[in-house]
């Protein structure tokens, strides 16, 4: 018995399905490569300051720290100082909230904060600080060093402020001042963005934002 013929209207069905399907997986390929084409176009959007600065400091830990650490990763920085009983904490929690914030996201992002009191702020007095503030130091890293070192890697290289008031003693860290902003930088090690941090959500959200752009770039 021969096998009944497939009604026209079925192989023409079937026919496009056979055509479809290869056009289907070529447009399922294609949505990452858009995706990383769009972020691509807004990462060429937000603007270069600058590059990361060259230095050479010490880490909590007493090991050697220098900006070859953070090449290749997307880096967030901000500036600090462990006595300071004013806006420091508050930057601190900041961070901390943008660390738990970019693993939620799935971003690689280093985190690194400058003392500005070096001659205080030994890696000792960086280890308590970072386990009194429940620091994950798996990524991120508290630095100091030589007071001229850091002056220039924060001065000329991130050009954030940083000082203290000429004649006020060394007991006196109420006269030390420094930036406030977080600063983003990327894998090629360019600096893209300055966040204030210190008010409303508004900050945090863009630099959140503006690291993923640059992640998904290069995705």
């Amino acid at each position: 018995m021969r096998p009944s013929p497939v009604p026209s209207s079925r192989r023409t069905w079937l026919r496009a399905a056979l055509v479809a399907l290869p056009c289907a997986a070529l447009l399922i390929g294609a949505v990452p490569w858009l995706q990383r084409k769009r972020a691509q176009a807004a990462a060429a959007n937000l603007p270069v300051h600058g590059s990361l600065p060259r230095f050479e400091l010490t880490d909590q830990t007493g090991r050697p720290f220098s900006d070859a650490d953070l090449k290749g990763h997307l880096v967030v920085a901000d500036f600090f100082f462990t006595r300071c009983p004013t806006v420091c904490p508050l930057l601190t929690e900041r961070m901390l909230r943008v660390q738990r914030q970019a693993r939620a996201r799935g971003l690689d992002l280093r985190l690194v904060s400058f003392s500005v009191d070096p001659r205080h702020d030994t890696p000792e007095r960086l280890t308590a600080y970072a386990r009194d503030h429940h620091i994950d130091t798996a990524t991120w890293s508290l630095l100091t060093g030589p007071l001229e070192q850091v002056e220039t890697t924060v001065l000329e290289g991130f050009r954030v402020m940083m000082g203290r008031d000429a004649d006020a003693g060394d007991d006196d860290f109420f006269s030390i001042f420094h930036g406030e902003h977080f600063v983003l930088v990327d894998a090629r090690g360019q600096l893209r963005g300055y966040y204030k941090v210190t008010g409303d959500d508004t900050g945090m959200e863009a630099l959140l934002h503006d690291a993923e752009v640059l992640a998904h770039a290069r995705d």
